[in-house]
């Protein structure tokens, strides 16, 4: 077990918020283990664990996660100001083989809150970028508002990734993209990419829906992966 200092908070969406945390007594780098898409599961007295997928990459400076105001551990945490504490006690999950896959163009699709894991993996890419093919993010949300990491998508487009951000509820918004689910994006990128490898978070449903979808598309079992 590791106790986890929280040294910025930032809001993101409605009823989600961005936790940075360093280990206590941490100099300089984090110094936790873990492949991008894997998952801290973190805990605060009286409640049960929760889980966390890490946002950030290895090799950032800070551990971060994405924490949604919902029940249990994850209400309390959504409360926490910086210099609290949570616990780290484990790392869960197989997370993404990415080192399998260069050479190969990387889509990723995410979903709400699924997007963390997808930007472990991201950012990890981005730092080796010329060992992989083109990179897309595909992104759907509720609505505008519900989109996370808005300060940082200009940076993902200005590193050369094709992002496409969809939201399935557009009444009320001012909103000119496209509108559905996601994986309705799937249909206009693939047809561009030679040797597509999908990474895919979301609900347990988007993410059925999107494995059918790919698979009717030709992608074989391996070539569709998921964090956990």
């Amino acid at each position: 077990m590791t106790s986890l200092n929280i040294t910025n908070v930032r809001e993101q969406s409605r009823g989600v918020r961005s936790f940075d945390l360093m280990p206590e007594g941490a100099t300089g780098t984090h110094g936790v283990a873990f492949v991008p898409g894997q998952v801290a599961v973190l805990a605060i007295p009286g409640e049960a664990p929760a889980y966390f997928a890490f946002a950030g990459a290895p090799e950032d400076a800070e551990l971060e996660v994405l924490v949604k105001q919902k029940m249990g551990a994850s209400n309390l945490i959504f409360d926490l100001k910086v210099g609290e504490r949570v616990e780290l006690l484990e790392v869960a999950g197989h997370g993404f083989a990415l080192d399998d896959q260069k050479g190969k163009d990387l889509v990723f699709v995410a979903m709400g809150t699924g997007v963390a894991p997808l930007r472990s993996a991201l950012r990890h890419v981005l730092k080796r970028k010329e060992e992989f093919g083109q990179l897309v993010v595909l992104y759907g949300a509720r609505t505008p508002d519900d989109f996370c990491f808005r300060d940082e998508t200009d940076s993902w487009e200005d590193a050369g990734v094709e992002l496409r951000q969809v939201i399935s509820r557009p009444d009320g918004h001012d909103w000119s993209g496209p509108t559905g689910y996601v994986q309705s994006l799937l249909d206009h990128v693939l047809p561009n990419l030679n040797s597509p490898v999908a990474l895919i978070c979301g609900s347990e449903e988007m993410i059925e829906q999107t494995r059918d979808r790919l698979g009717r598309m030709g992608f074989k079992p391996d070539e569709i992966l998921t964090n956990y």
